[in-house]
């Protein structure tokens, strides 16, 4: 991977395939908990998180751990950082009895 020290300008992302898996898997579980995001202060504490993130291809504002749109995925309640060890903190989901 070539490096821009400022801005990860030459990050290669997850192949296309690995973004379409990894996005269809998102999206699906975001529809099956009913769409729900997250609170606009934890969103705005996902994106803090991500953009001092080193994996962040700041050019799109893709990760570059698993290529989606961190504006998008970060305000999904049902979705987490893929970094080791995660970056965002637990969302507290609700299991269809609760509903």
């Amino acid at each position: 991977m070539m490096e821009n020290d400022n801005n990860n300008l030459y990050q290669k992302p997850p192949s296309l395939f690995q973004m379409l898996k990894s996005f269809s898997k998102e999206v699906l579980t975001h529809i099956a908990n009913g769409r729900k995001n997250v609170s606009t202060k934890d969103y705005a504490e996902r994106l803090e998180a991500c953009y001092s993130c080193p994996h962040l291809i700041k050019h799109n504002m893709r990760c570059g751990l698993c290529g989606c749109l961190v504006q998008h995925k970060a305000k999904w309640e049902t979705t987490t950082c893929p970094d080791n060890p995660q970056r965002w903190k637990e969302q507290k989901i609700a299991s269809n009895e609760e509903k």
